[in-house]
């Protein structure tokens, strides 16, 4: 017996919208019990005085209003997490983009130094983090031995409350590998076309930076920059290695404090509540860097 063409075409799209949901299954399993449920969870969690192992009460908003109005390191954590990613995010992608403007270079071995400045990146976090508390040393670190060849002495870095958080910042800068390789895949991708033209017009080579690359490139920048300021929200492993949130509350961020709260002071309520304000302050920051996107990122097809 003959199908219509139209019958016969429905029914393999439901066979294919069958094959699909069936693939993606085990993933959907997955993100409900590992990500998203717990992630609706937390948020039940935020709402009583748990403790993690007895005490459940629901308590509505207290652990909100207690955040806003009677912690009194929240505000001081709050401006060390966004001074923190503000710098950490402008200086790591200005680096990157150096490093992949030099990487983008046709000279010998060029490869092998792409590597080199990938493989910290891959390297365990722990491990690095006490690499640079030795760096950082006041006393018998490199970084304060060269600075003492400029007859300059050195400050006291994760010792000192003024210089922990800008030690903390510089250490970053160490994992810009990744953006580094982003940066160049988009530097690759720009029309060779385009230089020549501006070649023709009497462009220099910052004039070419400035009206070709930079404008070519703004898609991958505003991408690398939202995903790195995702990240240094989220800085705990060279806080609790390198300064464990001191000297006193220098360099206390809010995963750390969250960390605390929540396995140190046994209350995963609270915590759960800072949680919740940490996804809503990178979502708000997000949408606030897409709107303001709109007049500085390049989305034009050439």
């Amino acid at each position: 017996m003959l199908i219509p063409g139209r019958f016969r075409n429905l029914t393999i799209r439901q066979r294919e919208a069958r094959d699909f949901y069936l693939f993606i299954l085990p993933w959907l399993i997955g993100f409900i019990l590992f990500t998203g449920g717990p992630i609706i969870y937390s948020f039940f969690i935020s709402l009583t005085n748990w403790t993690g192992i007895r005490t459940r009460d629901f308590i509505g908003l207290q652990n909100y209003t207690e955040l806003f109005t009677i912690d009194p390191l929240f505000w001081t954590v709050m401006k060390n997490t966004v001074v923190y990613g503000l710098f950490s995010v402008l200086l790591g992608v200005m680096v990157a983009l150096a490093l992949a403007l030099l990487m983008n270079q046709k000279v010998p071995g060029i490869s092998i130094f792409r590597t080199i400045y990938y493989l910290p990146s891959v390297t365990s976090g722990i491990a690095i983090a006490i690499m640079w508390a030795w760096m950082f040393n006041p006393r018998a670190g490199l970084v304060n031995y060269i600075i003492s060849l400029f007859g300059i002495t050195g400050p006291g870095w994760f010792a000192s409350p003024q210089w922990a958080l800008p030690g903390l910042i510089i250490v970053s800068l160490w994992g810009v590998g990744p953006n580094m390789i982003i940066l160049l895949a988009g530097l690759q991708g720009i029309p060779q076309q385009l230089y020549d033209a501006a070649r023709i017009d009497g462009a220099n080579r910052w004039q070419e930076f400035r009206n070709v690359t930079l404008p070519m490139l703004s898609p991958v920048i505003f991408y690398v920059t939202v995903i790195s300021m995702i990240g240094s929200f989220q800085i705990f492993e060279n806080v609790l290695v390198l300064t464990n949130g001191g000297p006193g509350t220098a360099t206390r961020v809010l995963v750390f404090d969250l960390y605390q709260n929540a396995f140190v002071n046994s209350r995963m309520g609270y915590a759960s509540a800072q949680a919740w304000i940490l996804a809503l302050l990178i979502m708000f920051i997000t949408w606030l860097m897409f709107r303001i996107s709109k007049r500085m990122v390049n989305y034009e097809v050439t």
